[in-house]
């Protein structure tokens, strides 16, 4: 690697609604690079309104990966986005100094800068059981359970998730340990520098930005979105904000306005948790919107190099 100028990735992270991909296109133009998504649902080809995905004139403005990169019936972890990015940030960093790396799933973006344990398989029994306890209950009774036997992890997962609730109880099940436990403590070396950047903005400004962008996801077709993928409603990838309570709506369960007041609800507490997440990372420089500009990056690359 060349030590005149060591390969830089920069993470622009922070809740959702709060102006990333502005951001981050903004870097990407400055820079000459590239963008790639640490967002867990933009990767899927059929979710676009509801996930927010840069509009085509954004993804014209600089090139983006990992964006419609996979559809909702291919099963792609984290474990895989870790694999399949550091290969292209491996070729990218042939040609430019600096990518982008922006999103607001704290896992991906810790999995990509920092890697993971490798996480136990569990006995699929103790998953079948779950299973059958999830049916029959419900969700609350998990939750409960993750909030007492590994309580970091209930802080920063989406707990309306089953499945994420499930593997992180089949893990604890099958090792008496909390799923939290095995996220890596010593990080694993990359081979190119990090600067983590989140956006930061007052909450109220931040809630209000959120019901905005419902309310715009509303018109620009949400629902149309939603009911078209009422037939693949089980696979995990539909189990999130802003689909899961339009199918509750179309099942009669509520009624069409109930369901948006709790899209922005659950967008609320959905930024509530990221926010918890991203605080918990001390390497993390906060910045108002307004403040991610080419000099302040600039400055903070070289106070980092020091």
């Amino acid at each position: 690697m060349n030590h005149q100028s060591p390969k830089t990735l920069i993470v622009i992270a922070g809740p959702t609604a709060s102006g990333k991909t502005a951001a981050a296109i903004n870097l990407a133009q400055h820079y000459k690079t590239a963008i790639l998504s640490a967002d867990s649902r933009q990767f899927y080809r059929e979710m676009s309104i509801g996930t927010a995905k840069p509009s085509w004139i954004e993804l014209a403005a600089a090139k983006h990966y990992f964006i419609d990169s996979h559809s909702i019936t291919e099963s792609f972890s984290v474990g895989d986005f870790e694999k399949q990015a550091l290969t292209l940030l491996d070729e990218l960093f042939k040609v430019h100094d600096v990518v982008i790396l922006v999103g607001g799933s704290g896992l991906y973006i810790k999995a990509l800068t920092e890697g993971f344990d490798d996480i136990p398989q569990a006995d699929p029994q103790i998953r079948e059981r779950l299973n059958k306890e999830l049916a029959a209950k419900g969700i609350e009774p998990l939750q409960k359970r993750l909030k007492e036997v590994d309580p970091d992890y209930y802080d920063e997962v989406d707990i309306n998730n089953p499945q994420r609730i499930i593997r992180a109880l089949e893990v604890h099940n099958a090792t008496g340990k909390p799923f939290s436990s095995y996220r890596k403590a010593s990080t694993n070396k990359r081979p190119f520098n990090v600067l983590k950047i989140a956006l930061d903005m007052p909450r109220e400004v931040l809630y209000n930005r959120i019901n905005q962008r419902v309310d715009s996801m509303i018109e620009q077709g949400l629902i149309a979105e939603v009911r078209s993928l009422i037939f693949q409603r089980d696979l995990n990838a539909l189990n999130t904000v802003g689909y899961s309570e339009l199918f509750d709506y179309f099942d009669d369960k509520i009624s069409l306005e109930s369901a948006i007041d709790k899209i922005k609800q659950n967008t609320r507490n959905f930024a509530k948790r990221q926010l918890t997440w991203f605080r918990k990372d001390a390497a993390i420089h906060w910045l108002k919107p307004e403040d991610i500009r080419p000099e302040v990056i600039d400055r903070l690359l070289l106070d980092q190099a020091k």
